[in-house]
């Protein structure tokens, strides 16, 4: 007799659970990619907030950052989940419309599109911004 065959029902149940959790996990790495930002460069804008969006799975900034003619170019800046925003003292009212701010960020690769991954920055009161958990860019 094969010796799996020998194997504990809970033995076998725990193999079972392990391929399961090992299948769901491809998906969420796969979720997770930040290609799309050029990890190489760093960038820096300034502008006013037109929106901060407290949602999952990631919170973004729609940020108007004047471009060299002077005209308002819309940047749309993600940043991590609301769950780890929290957890280094983000809220859902720590940016409103209207609110000047600098940030620093890896650009997105396509430059026909403006904005990029956040990294950190200054908040309206000249005070650092809260920086988010270390993301795969930032090698932390």
């Amino acid at each position: 007799m094969s010796r799996a065959l020998n194997q504990s029902p809970f033995a076998i149940s725990i193999a079972i659970v392990g391929v399961a959790a090992a299948l769901m996990a491809t998906p969420a790495l796969a979720h997770h990619s930040f290609a799309m930002f050029d990890q190489s460069k760093k960038v820096t804008v300034q502008g006013t907030v037109k929106d901060f969006r407290w949602s999952n799975p990631h919170v973004f900034i729609q940020l108007l950052v004047k471009n060299e003619a002077g005209v308002d170019e819309e940047w749309s800046i993600e940043m991590t989940s609301p769950e780890h925003l929290a957890r280094v003292g983000w809220k859902p009212g720590t940016l409103k419309a209207g609110d000047k701010i600098t940030l620093v960020l890896h650009p997105l690769r396509d430059g026909t599109i403006k904005g990029g991954q956040y990294l950190s920055g200054i908040g309206p009161d000249g005070q650092a911004l809260l920086g988010s958990p270390a993301s795969p860019g930032e090698g932390k």
